[in-house]
């Protein structure tokens, strides 16, 4: 079909063919980066934490009578000791946090004794025993995990920290960026002066903050701390979870009056709420990508039927003439068809300018490449299925009919 007649009878109507344009530009560029923004968010939620996730849950013990520090460490050896008893129990650990749930420990590590530099490394610490690793379900991918004799109890009175520590890779890497492996038997430094020796590197154990750069950093430090507030994680067999989640509850409870437990919560629920910002604005921005592409093919419609009744004479006469249906439904479609592609290349230049500006100013990912042609693609798709039904009524316009119109 030629298409210099079609552009002519544009021309004459621009304000229309104006305003849908631009339309379907702002469109574009609002729709490819909001997927650039789900798609990084939806990464963020479905990155691996380290723990067994589906089988792994986390109470809380807390006091409230006075018992002095070797009672609660009796106390702590015996809840362990109840609890890796049970049947279904993969293993059990005391620590003070665990990846997702939003409050920990962080600590600064050099390769040199002295106040932290600029080339400190921060990492989330996690105090455990040799049932830590099991616990955690990391696997040791060199050197080898704590022994018994190398765990400690901390004492208010002496500050210095433990000698050992198993370190993610991902910990291993920013720490000597430029003197890769092996990093078993290297000393890192904590604390201002201490020395901590890396017995082992673990695969892949997040931090306690999702949101912080270095979640993949982190540290398991062999120490126990016989506090009031004690948190249990529990690590069970497959599908064993929701079953001994009670059963542990309640034995802990009935085993000491002394107490309450609370904060009994799954791996699955500290996930949940820990994304549920990045969850919401992810159901948000698919809204508004949803709603913006309803009212442009909304305005797609109204203009496309607007050209029918305002064209009904010009069309009856093309089908007068010989013009078949399926020629007056080709005419609508190839005139959205140029309106689409001008709005579409203004806002494919729009879309990477305004993801430039983002990736500088909130640190994001750029664009994939296959991003803007599949939102060109799609909204292409989205215009001439809009602009279909209004053609195929031109189309059904009978001749005669159109012919006696003034």
């Amino acid at each position: 079909m030629d298409t210099g007649p079609i552009w002519r009878a544009m021309l004459r109507n621009k304000a229309g063919f104006v305003l849908i344009a631009l339309q379907i530009a702002v469109t574009l560029t609002i729709m490819v980066n909001a997927f650039g923004i789900i798609q990084e968010r939806a990464g963020k939620i479905d990155r691996d934490s380290g723990l067994d996730e589906a089988n792994t849950f986390a109470l809380a013990s807390v006091l409230y009578a006075d018992y002095e520090r070797e009672q609660r460490m009796a106390l702590i050896d015996e809840d362990l000791d109840l609890i890796r008893r049970l049947p279904g129990v993969v293993n059990a650990v005391a620590s003070n946090s665990f990846p997702l749930r939003q409050g920990g420990w962080s600590m600064g590590l050099q390769l040199e004794p002295g106040n932290l530099g600029p080339e400190s490394v921060s990492t989330a610490i996690y105090f455990v025993d040799e049932h830590g690793a099991e616990t955690f379900d990391v696997e040791v991918v060199d050197g080898r995990n704590f022994t018994a004799g190398e765990i400690t109890w901390s004492d208010p009175e002496d500050n210095t920290w433990p000698a050992y520590g198993l370190i993610t890779g991902a910990l291993a890497d920013e720490l000597w960026p430029d003197d890769p492996g092996p990093y078993v038997g290297r000393t890192v430094f904590i604390n201002v002066t201490d020395p901590v020796n890396v017995v082992g590197v673990i695969d892949k154990l997040q931090a306690p903050w999702e949101s912080w750069s270095g979640v993949e950093k982190s540290m398991l430090v062999p120490q126990r701390r016989p506090s009031e507030f004690v948190r249990y994680i529990v690590r069970t067999e497959a599908g064993m979870r929701d079953e001994l989640m009670p059963e542990v509850e309640s034995l802990l409870a009935d085993s000491n009056e002394d107490r309450i437990i609370r904060d009994v919560t799954t791996m699955d629920e500290t996930r949940k709420l820990a994304y549920v910002g990045d969850a919401a604005l992810i159901k948000i921005l698919s809204f508004v990508v949803l709603l913006l592409t309803v009212i442009t093919a909304l305005g797609i419609v109204g203009l496309a039927s607007f050209n029918v009744s305002r064209r009904t004479r010009q069309i009856g006469i093309r089908r007068a003439l010989g013009a078949s249906r399926p020629a007056i439904v080709r005419y609508f479609m190839v005139e959205n068809s140029i309106v689409s592609a001008i709005g579409l290349a203004i806002g494919a230049a729009l879309a990477i300018g305004l993801n430039i500006v983002m990736v500088e100013a909130f640190s994001l990912e750029p664009l994939a490449w296959y991003v803007i042609p599949a939102g060109m693609i799609a909204l292409w798709l989205v215009g001439q299925a809009a602009v279909a039904g209004p053609a195929r009524r031109a189309s059904r316009i009978p001749p005669a009919l159109a012919t006696r119109q003034t």
